[in-house]
């Protein structure tokens, strides 16, 4: 039976550097792409990082009940998982592999059990996230320090998943997250 591997983390804390290491290693594992309405950043493009979609759109699929989890995040900023892009997956056989917030993640837990593993990333610090995010170059700093403020709310959430992996040593925290995953997987 195909199994569910979801990573949460606040923003910058690597989850997504993970997850794509995690996907470049062969394992017959695909990505959840989650929908989201806000713009697109960069060279992003609809349907491989996100499938954007507008906050009227999202809130119709909302109301017609197509998403597995999906938050608010700010203001008309919705991020989602569609339940069609998840039995997409699975009906080919597949592990599916999630990147998605602390909340959305504990509610896929909750719906899957013991089918899916919930790994919380962990940053080693606010202040490197704070440099990982001015980094990117991304967001202005009013942006920036709204999430170093979520951050903090969310690192509360990490005791409530299944492993936390502390992303301190890039490499030791790959090593570990590979570890982790076919361990579950071949379980």
């Amino acid at each position: 039976m195909a199994k569910l591997i979801i990573f949460s983390a606040p923003s910058g804390a690597g989850k997504s550097t993970l997850v794509r290491f995690l996907l470049a290693q062969g394992l017959d594992v695909r990505f959840s792409v989650s929908a989201t309405s806000r713009k697109p950043r960069g060279e992003e493009k609809n349907g491989v990082e996100y499938y954007f979609l507008t906050p009227e759109e999202f809130r119709r699929r909302i109301a017609n009940n197509e998403f597995l989890e999906y938050e608010e995040v700010y203001k008309d900023k919705f991020y989602g998982t569609l339940k069609s892009e998840v039995d997409r997956i699975l009906a080919q056989g597949l592990d599916v592999v999630f990147d998605v917030d602390c909340i959305g993640g504990l509610n896929i837990k909750k719906i899957y059990g013991d089918r899916a593993l919930s790994i919380f990333v962990m940053p080693p610090s606010v202040e490197t996230l704070r440099e990982r995010l001015e980094k990117r170059g991304t967001d202005s700093p009013s942006v920036i320090e709204h999430r170093l403020a979520k951050a903090e709310y969310e690192m509360s959430f990490a005791p409530h998943f299944d492993v936390t992996v502390l992303n301190e040593d890039y490499d030791q925290a790959k090593a570990e997250v590979l570890k982790l995953v076919t361990g579950f997987i071949s379980s």
